[in-house]
């Protein structure tokens, strides 16, 4: 019966919830500045009269519910920065800020979870146990808003943990499921080549840093193909290449950025030794130095057994989800990882591919858009994920 109440409850407060995320899209902040993004959901709590909490961890929001029978306490995640990409679309809601723009999807996080959680407040008399919605700072950037706010205390008394997604490349009804490793560590490293400059009429006088970058890119692309067993996945990738001169000069240094992804402990510290015994070992020969960073990011997103089949078999039930699949491991990162080292749960993945849309602009690019039909099935699942556990473990 309770389920029946919430689903009907949120269909009609649907409208808020595109209200909520369009005030967000509009409005983005970047990675650890997000006060204005805060302050609107401390407010939104305030004025409901739910207890929470500001300042958690940084930027960080912890609001709890409190059932009136006792039970066990879920936890719900969502994330509320943005990313430095200037929106291009040509939308309504198109973001305000020159620059910056919520091109994953966490405003859409962020309005599920607050609509979610003036739906279960207005039935907390039927809960059986608490309810800890964890509104989350700097999910983009490493190190991060998971880690401090664990630290800060946000998942202290809870017994389980939730978390989704909107997947705006996946059909708008598909919920995406997996038990253990589902998203993979994501780290970074820096390569700054120091050679010797000059004219770039006499290269023989030179240290060419550019050549040497060039014969790096090559040469680190076989770290996986040679070096990591093949049935281990790994990825690396160099997304940045800066050498600046004028056209007629031979760059004095050269810089490589660029991201390792992994699952195997193993196999990340492998990767971060072959890298640098490949500068090394190209620096050498050619007579330049290097400096080489190798920045350990999130770990690994690995989700709990019992909590996933749970979440999965109630799934079923949810009304507007169409499809539950087991997905392959993504190489995306995310640091609720974090979470689920300290309490069990599970993180999944929501449809939200826009209708009529053969191929989707793809998430972080600068015409990404997800179908607001999505933030209502999150909002369900992720309620029927907490009432079922608490039912189940009820005391």
């Amino acid at each position: 019966m309770v389920m029946e109440k919430l689903y009907q409850k949120l269909d009609r407060q649907w409208d808020e919830m595109v209200k909520i995320r369009r005030h967000f899209h509009q409005n983005p902040e970047l990675s650890f500045k997000e006060v204005q993004t805060a302050q609107y959901i401390i407010n939104y709590y305030n004025e409901l009269g739910i207890e929470v909490r500001s300042n958690v961890g940084g930027n960080g929001i912890v609001a709890k519910i409190y059932g009136s029978h006792p039970g066990k306490t879920v936890a719900l995640r969502a994330d509320f920065d943005a990313l430095p990409i200037h929106d291009l679309k040509d939308v309504p809601y198109r973001s305000k800020v020159p620059g910056v723009m919520h091109a994953c999807g966490h405003d859409g996080h962020t309005a599920t979870l607050l609509v979610l959680a003036k739906t279960l407040y207005e039935l907390k008399d039927e809960l059986h146990g608490n309810v800890v919605l964890i509104h989350q700072h700097a999910e983009e950037y490493s190190p991060g808003g998971a880690k401090p706010m664990i630290e800060d205390g946000c998942l202290e008394g809870v017994d389980v943990i939730f978390g989704t997604h909107l997947w705006a490349t996946e059909p708008l009804g598909s919920i995406h499921y997996r038990v253990g490793p589902i998203m993979a560590a994501a780290d970074r490293f820096e390569i700054t080549i120091k050679g010797a400059g000059g004219h770039g009429a006499q290269p023989h006088k030179t240290k060419d840093s550019i050549v040497v970058g060039a014969q790096l890119v090559t040469e680190l692309q076989q770290i996986v193909s040679r070096r990591v067993n093949p049935i281990e996945p790994a990825v690396v990738s160099v997304g940045s290449f800066v050498a600046e001169n004028a056209f007629n000069v031979i760059a004095d240094q050269a810089k490589l950025i660029g991201t390792v992804r992994t699952f195997n402990e193993d196999v990340r510290d492998l990767i971060e030794n072959e890298i640098e015994r490949i500068v090394k070992g190209v620096c050498y020969s050619t007579d330049c130095d290097y400096e080489y960073v190798f920045d350990r990011g999130y770990p690994a997103v690995v989700n709990h057994l019992e909590e996933t089949n749970f979440l999965q078999a109630h799934t079923s039930q949810v009304p507007g989800v169409t499809s539950i699949d087991e997905i392959e491991m993504q190489m995306g990162g995310e640091d609720f990882a974090y979470y689920l080292q300290h309490v069990k749960g599970t993180f999944f993945f929501t449809g939200a591919k826009q209708e009529g849309i053969d191929k989707p602009f793809p998430h972080h690019h600068p015409r990404f858009d997800f179908n607001e039909k999505a933030m209502l099935i999150a909002a369900k699942t992720l309620a029927t994920a907490t009432i079922h556990y608490q039912l189940q473990n009820k005391k």
